[in-house]
């Protein structure tokens, strides 16, 4: 099994606290009801793109 990163299983954000608020994000996770219905469907490259926007909407950024 490799150990490079992009080969590496991605972590999943929950942490059990779930509750969506007005723009439809998880007030824990901050993932969208849709991204948490899918994650487990998800390319490891595609959750990294998930984390990236996790990112951005703790900074505020709420459409991201």
């Amino acid at each position: 099994m490799s150990t490079e990163p992009q080969m590496q299983r991605v972590s999943n954000p929950c942490v059990g606290v779930c509750a969506l608020d007005e723009h439809d994000l998880c007030i824990a996770c901050r993932r969208s009801g849709i991204e948490i219905a899918e994650w487990g469907v998800y390319s490891n490259d595609e959750k990294r793109q998930v984390l990236m926007k996790i990112v951005k909407r703790e900074a505020g950024d709420v459409k991201a």
